[in-house]
């Protein structure tokens, strides 16, 4: 390659490296976004998130419960994994499907990506709950990124807890064909004897 075209090819990839570089400490600032909820939630220090959530939060949870504002992300967590909660732990990975796509004037982005959401019951039985979520980040007044909106699902047709009370019906259907079995053969039994 002569001189001059690598020169010429420099110049022609500068502004692609800057304006790469100039949006780089806002998909910085967005990935700490993400990683502090994630750890919120897996220490189990569920208000660690706040900060960085919008007063104006607007949440769907997997549960398909909604959030509003600060007070209603934490009784939620309370609800659920506090002293006496349904649930003892929550366990979440995030994973991005690629950078957030920004607006024209970088206030506002929207992001989407998968989860791993493993849910440990009271009794200690867990359960990996694949999931796929979709946010909305805004940049607020004080200059700073917070989370504004997020919608979490999951499939409904193939999930564990699913799959967990399919095998449930399958073996409580056969303990009653099983004592049916035996009822009906006791029973014949002992009108057979009455026959008799």
């Amino acid at each position: 390659m002569t001189k001059s075209l690598l020169i010429a090819c420099l110049f022609l990839t500068l502004p692609l490296y800057a304006a790469e570089e100039a949006d780089h400490e806002i998909h910085q600032e967005l990935r700490g976004i993400l990683t502090t909820v994630q750890t919120a939630v897996n220490s189990g220090n569920y208000d660690a998130m706040l900060p960085v959530l919008s007063k104006d939060i607007r949440a769907t949870t997997i549960t398909q419960e909604v959030m509003s504002g600060h007070e209603q992300v934490s009784a939620y967590f309370k609800h659920w994994f506090g002293p006496g909660g349904f649930l003892k732990k929550l366990d979440m990975t995030f994973t991005a499907d690629a950078l957030t796509e920004l607006s024209p004037d970088k206030t506002w982005g929207v992001v989407r990506g998968s989860g791993m959401e493993r849910y440990t019951l009271a009794d200690g039985r867990q359960y990996d709950m694949p999931t796929r979520w979709t946010a909305t980040v805004v940049k607020e007044a004080d200059g700073k990124w917070r989370l504004r909106t997020i919608h979490f699902g999951t499939n409904f047709l193939d999930n564990p807890i699913l799959t967990a009370a399919k095998h449930a019906v399958v073996k409580y259907a056969a303990i009653a064909g099983g004592v049916g079995l035996v009822l009906g053969l006791l029973l014949g039994f002992l009108i057979g004897r009455r026959k008799e």
